[in-house]
């Protein structure tokens, strides 16, 4: 089965280190970064789309996705 997730949050170290802990459990990145701004707050904000695939499992949509 293959597995998406789009991770997003502020563009800060929290941020880093959630897609960089995807990463190590096995995601990959999917396209490139999409960035916004937050003109109310002024903040700038991040996405990355990952996917993963995994063997042996069938999709439902009860699946917790930041648990693989």
């Amino acid at each position: 089965m293959k597995l998406y997730r789009f991770i997003t949050g502020p563009d800060d170290s929290q941020f880093c280190h959630r897609v960089t802990a995807a990463l190590n459990k096995g995601w990959q990145l999917h396209g490139t970064p999409a960035y916004t701004f937050n003109a109310a707050t002024g903040t700038l904000h991040c996405g990355q789309a990952v996917m993963k695939e995994v063997e042996g499992v069938d999709y439902t949509p009860e699946i917790r996705l930041g648990e693989y």
